[in-house]
């Protein structure tokens, strides 16, 4: 019988994405390793994509009669993976994100789109009672005191290309912050991707300053931001502008009316080193009387990118949002804290975003050719769960 399975999907990971050379060595920092690496973490991937993500729920999968359906040629406890996690480097998943998401760009997967962007967010993953790690921040109550723990990244994901694809985290502790997150996760997404991967960086307001702004110039990436009350000057201006015009531009997108206002010469603020601010307001009029408004600025003139495309980059935004955290947090369980240490919290963050990747490569890319329709990836973790319960060929390798 034809179609995925875990051995089907491994053959995939090692061979079309070239992951091979990664999961032999993942810079495993055992002194002395008993289990294979290679057992180790692709166990961790394949359930990850089976929507298992605790430690002691792949323990019981690999020490099943399922094991060798898996394609896991060892069994082992969840204290192996602890013990795994804690020690293996955070480089080499990295790399391996970056690999695939670059070798996506060079076979033409995001070749429909007119312009491939990036998104940079924050989100919280994981709560404790307890400080458990370094990555640890409290959390305070109404009366402001301590009431629990967090966890915190910034992430990073290809945006507006058809494909939302989330290849890096940067995590943050206590006296770090977001923002300060960001400008390093920034730096070392362009440094691997290289300057010409991406047309656009669009971001939220928190991330609208000065500072990270002149850190995308000199990424060579324009930025989409959105406009918020931290900017009040500017904010104020297009308000007085644009509330005596009529909108510049009127689109159907589906079944939407979307207005546009749009206007390039606005004053940059005092610490902003641009010539001029862009500045688009739209307003989306949906079928059921409700309107959408929301303000972004740009450095992109309009001899470059239209109204209609700038206003499709601001809302490319929210797929780090909906495809990226909603998805990891609600289908793969980034929240859940497998073992509370600082590198193995990233780790499995970094595992987790490696297992997105690969499951909208192999499910959106890999299987959708032909004329059978597109699997979501709710059909795609079913089908892969009914092929445990079919028995397995001998493995003659």
């Amino acid at each position: 019988m034809k179609g995925p399975t875990p051995r089907r999907l491994f053959r995939y990971v090692t061979g079309c994405l070239r992951l091979r050379p990664y999961l032999v060595d993942p810079g495993d920092g055992r002194p002395q390793p008993q289990i294979p690496a290679r057992a180790l973490l692709w166990a961790l991937l394949i359930t990850r994509l089976l929507r298992e993500p605790s430690f002691h729920g792949v323990e019981q999968l690999v020490r099943s009669s399922v094991c060798r359906a898996l394609c896991v040629s060892a069994a082992f406890g969840d204290d192996a993976l602890g013990y795994f996690t804690e020690r293996l480097e955070a480089a080499s998943t990295r790399a391996a994100l970056l690999h695939a998401v670059r070798l996506a760009k060079r076979n033409k997967a995001f070749d429909d789109c007119g312009f491939v962007g990036l998104a940079i967010d924050g989100t919280s993953a994981g709560r404790s009672a307890q400080r458990g790690c370094e990555l640890c921040r409290p959390f305070r109550n109404a009366e402001k005191q301590v009431s629990g723990y967090r966890h915190h990244f910034v992430a990073i994901s290809v945006v507006g290309a058809g494909l939302s694809l989330p290849f890096d985290a940067e995590p943050y502790g206590p006296g770090d912050s977001e923002y300060a997150a960001g400008q390093r996760l920034l730096a070392r997404a362009v440094k691997g991707l290289g300057v010409r991967f991406a047309r656009y960086l669009v971001v939220d307001g928190e991330f609208a300053t000065a500072p990270f702004l002149h850190a995308a110039d000199r990424a060579g990436l324009s930025v989409v931001a959105r406009l918020k009350g931290n900017l009040p000057e500017l904010l104020a201006a297009v308000e007085k502008r644009f509330a005596t015009q009529p909108p510049t531009r009127v689109y159907r997108d589906g079944k939407d009316r979307v207005e546009i206002w749009d206007a390039g010469d606005f004053d940059p603020w005092e610490t902003l080193h641009w010539e001029t601010v862009r500045v688009a307001r739209y307003r989306q009029h949906k079928p059921d009387g409700s309107v959408v408004q929301a303000e972004w600025f740009t450095n992109l003139t309009t001899k470059k990118v239209g109204s209609l495309a700038l206003y499709h980059m601001a809302k490319s935004r929210w797929e780090i949002e909906n495809q990226g955290f909603n998805d990891a947090k609600n289908r793969y369980g980034i929240e859940h804290i497998c073992h509370h240490q600082a590198n193995s919290v990233l780790l499995n963050w970094l595992i987790t975003l490696l297992a997105v990747v690969i499951e909208r490569l192999y499910r959106i890319r890999y299987l959708h050719r032909g004329r059978h329709p597109l699997r979501s990836a709710e059909q795609l973790c079913r089908l892969l769960w009914l092929a445990l319960s079919r028995p397995s060929a001998p493995d003659s390798s």
